[in-house]
């Protein structure tokens, strides 16, 4: 919630990445399948818990696609519109042609395979932290929350003895750590890597005038030489 406040009263999405919240809903819808009653009995929590984080990462789609430049709008809507195609696809070909224990597997390897693509979204970010040694577009809470969502639906699913969530959860309680770990490191270079550049910038701009100053003497001595 902070990082779409500050994008909605700067009216810009700056670097922030849509991507981990787009795979995010993605994850969220394919949860909220698997734990229906007819799909995975005895998991209705999974599918409260989801449907409620989809509800919410669809209001922060939306919130991106409103203040993002052009080119990132196209690229963000180009990816929800395969996350739909993909969640569509599941859920069709879970009713139509799955039954039983067959749809519950077909549905629980889905889920698995898109949350630890979901969890694996924020890598460019690390990335861009891991260059720029500064933490200023990976939001703390949100690195918290993805190590204490994993591990908590990791726990989860050990006991409950299902391995299609606690399988991708574990990886992104792993993963989650390894954001902590970062944030630690570089927390306080905080918007440290864009103040380096425009100060590198100054440097230059001043820099010139500066030359220009040390050539006028020679041109004049030039010319008196004349």
């Amino acid at each position: 919630m902070i990082t779409f406040k500050r994008v909605i009263m700067n009216k810009s999405t700056e670097q922030f990445s849509g991507i981990p919240y787009v795979m995010t809903l993605l994850n969220c819808l394919l949860s909220t399948w698997y734990g229906l009653p007819f799909v995975s009995p005895n998991n209705i929590l999974v599918s409260i818990i989801n449907g409620t984080g989809a509800g919410l990462e669809a209001f922060y789609v939306l919130t991106f696609l409103i203040f993002a430049p052009k080119r990132e709008k196209a690229k963000i809507s180009g990816i929800l519109f395969v996350v739909l195609s993909i969640f569509s696809t599941v859920a069709l070909v879970s009713m139509l042609a799955l039954h039983a224990n067959k749809r519950k597997i077909f549905c629980g390897f889905a889920a698995a395979i898109f949350s630890i693509i979901m969890y694996g979204s924020p890598l460019s970010i690390m990335r861009l932290v891991i260059k720029t040694k500064s933490v200023e577009y990976m939001p703390f809470f949100l690195s918290l929350f993805v190590f204490l969502c994993g591990t908590s639906w990791f726990v989860y699913g050990l006991l409950g003895k299902d391995p299609f969530i606690a399988v991708p959860n574990g990886v992104g309680g792993l993963l989650g750590t390894a954001q902590l770990i970062l944030y630690a490191i570089y927390r306080d270079n905080k918007g440290k890597g864009k103040k380096g550049e425009e100060d590198k910038t100054s440097e230059m701009e001043l820099g010139k005038p500066q030359e220009n100053k040390d050539q006028l003497p020679n041109t004049l001595n030039g010319d008196a030489k004349a």
